[in-house]
Parts: structure tokens; sequence; C-alpha cells
């Protein structure tokens, strides 16, 4: 009994010790170190306007729809799409006839909103949603067909546009790590201090 009594002591010592370090030190330490060294990041990546409104996330896709901005890629999350709520991919498997008629559809709707003839080879993102499907990026090359669209909506020369999207285009991070990508939240807040 004394036995049992000491090892049932040691059991609950252990636990409450493990609880103060695992469920409060070593979290507050982690936002600790979060807010002081990159409290930007650690708070969401969130931009902002000069009167202080939410404009979004760097970090979450957002649906632009006008023919004035540039398309996000598609998002499988939640119902109405880019719910960080409910982040999740389609789940649709690459035999799955859903997924391929869904293709079929975003090629088809890819191509009527951005006037490009039927042949043209489309990149993978503009048609498909990512694993999270919040994904912020869509690559150069998906920027680069919608540029025409963008340029007669807003009255610009292609290669003014041209240029904001070289200039928003990102490098692989580290070097090598994913391919160059374009933030479209950042790249639509530069057209809109563009003057036609």
């Amino acid at each position: 009994m004394k036995t049992i009594l000491h090892h049932l002591r040691a059991s609950i010592v252990i636990t409450l010790l493990f609880t103060l370090i695992l469920c409060g030190l070593y979290p507050l330490t982690i936002w600790s170190i979060g807010q002081i060294a990159f409290p930007h990041q650690a708070n969401g990546s969130l931009i902002t306007n000069p009167q202080g409104e939410l404009l979004g996330s760097t970090l979450i896709g957002q649906n632009f729809t006008s023919p004035t901005y540039f398309h996000s890629r598609p998002s499988a999350a939640g119902p109405h799409g880019y719910d960080a709520s409910s982040s999740s991919g389609s789940n649709l498997g690459p035999t799955s006839i859903k997924l391929a008629d869904q293709i079929q559809q975003r090629i088809t709707d890819y191509l009527s909103s951005n006037t490009i003839p039927p042949n043209t080879p489309i990149p993978a993102d503009a048609v498909t949603a990512s694993a999270s499907g919040l994904d912020p990026h869509i690559s150069p090359a998906n920027a680069e067909l919608q540029i025409p669209r963008i340029a007669r909506a807003r009255n610009l020369p292609e290669n003014q546009i041209r240029q904001l999207v070289h200039q928003h285009t990102e490098p692989p991070s580290l070097g090598l790590l994913a391919p160059p990508r374009v933030n479209v939240l950042t790249l639509n807040l530069a057209l809109d201090h563009q003057t036609p």
C-alpha cells in the first residue's frame, strides 16, 4: 500500500510539473520570442491601410473576382473558399471524376475570363487548389497570363503591370525551396497605386 501511494504521489507531481512546463512556460517562452523577434509574422502578417483598416494577411489567400485584379488560385477551404477556419484541401484523388470535372470547368473559366486562345498551356496553380486551400501565392506564369486582362480593365500598359509582377515575384525560399511565387494581395495593392 505504501509503494502504491509513493508511485501515485510521484505520478501526480510529474504530471503537474510537466503541465506547468509544457502548457505554461514553453508556450509563453515561444510566444515571447515571436513577439520580440518577429512581431509582424507572429501576429499574422496583417496588412492595414493608412487609416488602420485591415486589408488582409500575406499568409492567407483571398477571393479576387474583379477583372481589374489578379485572381488567386482556386480554394477548397470552406463553402465560399479562403475560409481560414476550415483550411483543407479537397481530398480528391488523381482518378477522381469530380476533380477532373472541376479542373475542366476551371480551365474553361480561366480561358474565358482572360480571353486566352483555347490551346494555350495553363499553369497548374491556375486551376488546382493548394493543400491548405488558403495559398496566397500564384506562379509568375499564372500572373503573366492575367496581365492583358488587367491592362485592358485598368487602361494601363501591359509592360507597366509586368514590371509590377517582376517587383513582387518572391524568389525560392533559401534559394532552393519552392518555385518563385507572387503574393496576390500585395500585388493587387500595388496595382491600386498605379494611375491609368
